[in-house]
């Protein structure tokens, strides 16, 4: 038996026309939607289009929001690849050992994917990068055969979500999450209030 369960209609919960960050015309429509989605839980996918230049944004974000936080998975096994992430556009993604980071900015979008999925993205960043002529190619090679052995599990690996936030996640009974400090925000980039 599949314990599988479709997820129920997206129910819309926002509608809005603001200013487009590309064009500064107030012709950005947003819709937000408030979905239920099997062994995630409720999530808002929020998408965006611009009627006058056609400028697109796209998130995706817990429904219920935490403290922010750091949640960590040790990737060990192969299974542990598939485990899904739910990566808010405000959250950085951090793989210590492979010296990787994902962090957000100006155009940054939310996604839910796996921690495959998650190497795919860094390996297509490597691919970009790498089409400069002036870049290492000993560099981009090394960094492309990490990326590949982590993804054949030949390579054990720590994945850090860091959500100032708290809308991010770890669908996995092995991720742990932390309290993340304001020290580590801003190490992150994350621009940190005093109290």
């Amino acid at each position: 038996m599949n314990d599988y369960v479709a997820a129920k209609e997206p129910i819309k919960i926002n509608e809005a026309v603001v200013q487009c960050p590309a064009c500064k015309k107030t012709t950005l429509k947003i819709e937000d939607y408030l979905y239920d989605m099997p062994v995630v839980g409720k999530v808002i996918l929020s998408s965006g289009k611009c009627n006058n230049c056609n400028y697109k944004f796209n998130d995706v974000r817990l429904a219920e929001a935490h403290e922010p936080r750091k949640i960590i998975l040790h990737v060990e096994r192969p299974e542990d690849l598939n485990a899904l992430v739910v990566r808010s556009s405000s959250a950085s993604i951090v793989i210590p050992e492979l010296e990787m980071s994902m962090t957000p900015g100006p155009a940054s979008e939310g996604f839910i994917t796996t921690v495959e999925g998650v190497l795919e993205r860094f390996l297509e960043a490597i691919d970009v990068a790498c089409a400069d002529p002036d870049a290492d190619r000993s560099a981009c090679e090394r960094a492309r055969r990490t990326i590949e052995e982590a993804k054949e599990g030949k390579r054990k690996f720590t994945l850090v979500i860091v959500d100032p936030e708290g809308v991010s996640a770890i669908v996995s009974d092995r991720a742990k999450t932390e309290p993340v400090s304001k020290d580590e925000l801003a190490r992150l980039g994350y621009i940190v209030a005093d109290n």
